[in-house]
């Protein structure tokens, strides 16, 4: 039986509008016709299916150039080679083909790995120059989340899956203790901020720093996962100060990563601002407080 779409929408990138669903068995996905829009194709997926009904399977014309293939790697190559077919819920039940969501990025990155060795032909160029505005547009709000908003499927998710989510993002044993936040980070705050740099005693910073950190990133991670690390890494009643760092408490497959990629969006929109003040507003505007954007980690929970 093949799944259904529950939940549609079109989501905005730049000048582009592109169609995408969230299916029964929760896979995000864009039509074929999607991404070539977004690629600035003027081939759809009708033309995709044609080939591949006279020629057997493909991949799509979009990236069908001998000169892509060697950028193209396996995984990438299966998903594009089996479209995923789905009841689209037009029309009484039309069945439309499409690509996971997740799978956008790494076309693009083809791209504009073939643009880094000075692989593209001139026709392509416009491509890559797309792939670009994309790829810079993902950085900014995880895909997962921008197709649930653009469908209303936010709305939906079962109350637990924040407690899901808990159980894979938080360690069970405190990690030993690594350097996770880069001294670019520290040193962006006090640009901002017209602090002196570097600082007399670096060890010692401001305590405001700490809740500066709180604030554009424990805060910023999904909802309810600052608590918990609060419950875990109390404040000492002698000390006043907690034991542990934050960071030392989040899983090293799922919580590590994602904080690490968080900081690096963080740290980007710090270079980009000439305030602390406009930093802020920066931030809350592309990465507001909630998290919503990492609730795609619940994919991985075990049933």
């Amino acid at each position: 039986m093949l799944p259904k779409a529950t939940h549609k929408g079109k989501l905005s990138i730049g000048d582009k509008v592109l169609d995408c669903a969230v299916l029964d068995n929760e896979k995000r996905v864009f039509s074929e016709r999607a991404v070539a829009k977004a690629l600035g194709s003027k081939r759809g997926g009708s033309h995709w299916r044609r080939k591949k009904e006279q020629e057997g399977a493909s991949l799509p014309v979009y990236l069908s150039a001998k000169n892509l293939v060697g950028f193209i790697d396996e995984d990438l190559k299966k998903a594009l080679l089996e479209p995923i077919e789905y009841e689209s819920g037009r029309g009484g039940g039309l069945i439309g083909f499409g690509v996971e969501a997740t799978v956008l990025p790494q076309i693009c990155e083809v791209y504009l790995k073939a643009r880094d060795a000075k692989a593209l032909l001139p026709s392509q160029e416009h491509i890559a120059a797309q792939a670009d505005i994309l790829v810079r547009s993902f950085a900014k709000v995880g895909i997962i989340a921008l197709i649930d908003e653009a469908t209303g499927y936010q709305q939906q998710r079962e109350k637990n899956e924040l407690f899901k989510l808990l159980a894979i993002y938080l360690a069970e044993e405190r990690l030993k203790w690594a350097k996770r936040f880069p001294d670019v980070f520290y040193k962006e705050i006090y640009r901002l901020n017209n602090w002196p740099w570097p600082p007399v005693h670096f060890s010692k910073r401001p305590g405001i720093v700490g809740q500066y950190t709180n604030d554009i990133v424990y805060e910023r991670l999904p909802v309810g996962v600052l608590d918990k690390l609060k419950e875990l890494n109390p404040i000492d009643v002698v000390s006043k100060r907690r034991r542990f760092r934050h960071h030392q408490f989040l899983s090293e497959d799922i919580g590590q990563q994602d904080l690490q990629k968080h900081l690096l969006q963080v740290i980007t929109l710090m270079k980009a601002s000439t305030s602390w003040k406009g930093f802020i507003k920066l931030l809350d505007r592309v990465l507001p407080k909630g998290g919503t954007y990492q609730l795609d980690l619940l994919d991985d929970v075990k049933k």
